[in-house]
């Protein structure tokens, strides 16, 4: 059994002073939904709502540009890994531990190891932004082809990555010389 540590805490005004702590899971990579689910459900069937409060994948929206198109995709931040907002008790860890897809807690040996606010917060804050990231798959160097504007059918290389402002500088062939163009991510596939 494990006995929680007795930790010092900070108290800040979001978090009650009751000994609740983030704790983070190992699981099988690709089943952290699947824990997600199955945990939520034997809380609620163990009556543990009052020592495990929220369990959280952590995820970020990415816009993916793929055969031209924007696709918006969730992403998770932390493959394999589940965080849990929870009171550490032999009650609420076995509750927790023994839920199918939870290989363990992270920790030093068996004694679970809570996370410092200030990672739980750099680790959520993506999940509170409103616009979703880029995702660029273009490389400096790589080959393209453009699909839109005065220079379809072109071909080029990628010169430069501009994220921020989603536009490429890309190397066509002109005139017997090359000659730099900006795109958009969009006019533009992998050739």
């Amino acid at each position: 059994m494990v006995t929680p540590e007795v930790a010092e805490e900070t108290t800040t005004e979001t978090t009650p002073d009751d000994g609740r702590e983030w704790y983070v899971l190992y699981t099988y990579s690709g089943y952290e939904n699947k824990v997600k689910t199955n945990l939520e459900h034997r809380i609620t069937s163990m009556a543990m709502e009052d020592k495990v409060f929220e369990v959280v994948v952590p995820t970020e929206e990415q816009v993916e540009i793929r055969q031209g198109q924007r696709r918006t995709v969730q992403r998770k931040l932390l493959p394999g890994y589940v965080l849990v907002h929870m009171i550490l008790a032999n009650d609420s860890w076995h509750v927790v531990r023994h839920t199918p897809g939870v290989t363990s807690f992270v920790g030093a040996g068996s004694t679970p190891t809570p996370l410092p606010q200030e990672e739980v917060d750099a680790i959520l804050k993506p999940m509170q932004e409103d616009t979703p990231q880029v995702r660029v798959t273009f490389e400096i160097g790589e080959r393209v082809k453009i699909i839109d504007g005065p220079f379809t059918e072109f071909l080029g290389i990628v010169d430069q990555v501009s994220q921020d402002r989603g536009k490429l500088r890309v190397l066509v062939s002109m005139f017997g010389r090359e000659t730099p163009v900006e795109l958009d991510f969009l006019q533009v596939e992998k050739s």
